[in-house]
């Protein structure tokens, strides 16, 4: 999905509410998923997915997840193609295995035939798959927006969803506590993990120098924060839809400012991912990890999936 999420997602006013009779079409697709037949596979699943649409930190997760277990057990990514998400892929498959297939299912009975667990990045709303652990990602920072589902807000499925999932990851820096309340208060239940985001090649660059930065993801405003507070001087900042690809005459465009103004670029992962070689040129990003707080007690929740039947 190419989008930039609007505003007023984040809040309930005018233009929110007179979209709100439309998630009634929501609702329904949503009810219709939960009558499917559920498909069970052999390998062990962990779907890392989201209740908000996009910027919840779940593909950097997914890769956290795949560190901890490839250790133990045979281990695939597995990734819904989409041809608008590249980036996702290319970032996935450069830290380990992957499967991408039109089909999570398809992805699935593959991945069966040679590996131990699948990590699914995405797939929460695929209701006919029967997943051995189920986490949902959320932006500390953000939450659930307005509440609303789309379109007049940012939710892809009802809250009360969480009632069905097993682990929630709260990502980014706010330390969120009437958020971290309102799901106890859904899910008594869930088990929640912080995580923030920490650059890993933070010495590559020069902090004495002054930055553009740009960048298409679902959350550019994380992205904003990392740099801050890791003390990047932040001068001008471009921000794109989500999965963006920048055109020759975007990126020559952004070059010409940078060097007007005698700035360094810089930019995501994701981002430089979808950059052609020749765009890459006088262009850095900032390679970040999720640091998990109370790792030890996560490893204690994952492993428990080979506890079951």
């Amino acid at each position: 999905m190419i989008l930039k999420k609007p505003n007023f997602w984040q809040r309930k006013n005018f233009i929110s509410f007179s979209l709100y009779p439309l998630t009634l079409l929501t609702s329904i697709i949503n009810f219709l998923k939960k009558l499917s037949v559920k498909n069970h596979f052999k390998i062990k699943t962990i779907c890392v997915g989201n209740l908000n649409v996009g910027g919840t930190g779940k593909t950097s997760l997914a890769i956290e997840l795949y560190k901890l277990l490839s250790v133990k057990y045979k281990t695939v990514f597995i990734k819904k193609k989409y041809s608008n998400q590249k980036d996702e892929y290319n970032l996935l498959k450069s830290r380990g295995k992957i499967i991408t297939e039109k089909s999570r299912i398809n992805a699935l009975k593959v991945a069966e035939k040679n590996f131990d667990l699948a990590i699914l990045d995405d797939g929460l709303q695929q209701k006919n798959v029967e997943y051995d652990l189920k986490i949902v990602c959320i932006n500390s920072y953000e939450g659930f927006g307005n509440n609303f589902l789309i379109p007049a807000g940012p939710l892809r499925e009802n809250l009360y969803e969480l009632q069905n999932y097993d682990i929630v990851f709260l990502n980014g820096f706010k330390k969120n506590k009437k958020l971290r309340d309102k799901i106890k208060k859904i899910n008594s239940n869930l088990k929640i993990f912080d995580a923030v985001y920490e650059p890993i090649n933070l010495k590559k660059h020069n902090l004495k120098s002054k930055f553009i930065f740009f960048c298409g993801i679902g959350n550019p405003h994380e992205f904003e924060i990392t740099l801050k507070k890791f003390n990047f001087k932040i001068k001008e900042k471009f921000i794109f839809p989500d999965h963006y690809n920048m055109s020759d005459e975007n990126i020559n465009s952004l070059k010409n400012l940078a060097n007007k103004k005698k700035l360094s670029i810089i930019t995501t992962e994701k981002d430089f991912l979808r950059l052609t070689k020749k765009q890459r040129k006088n262009i850095n990003f900032l390679k970040v990890k999720l640091k998990i707080k109370n790792i030890n007690e996560l490893k204690k929740s994952l492993n428990k999936i080979y506890e079951k039947n």
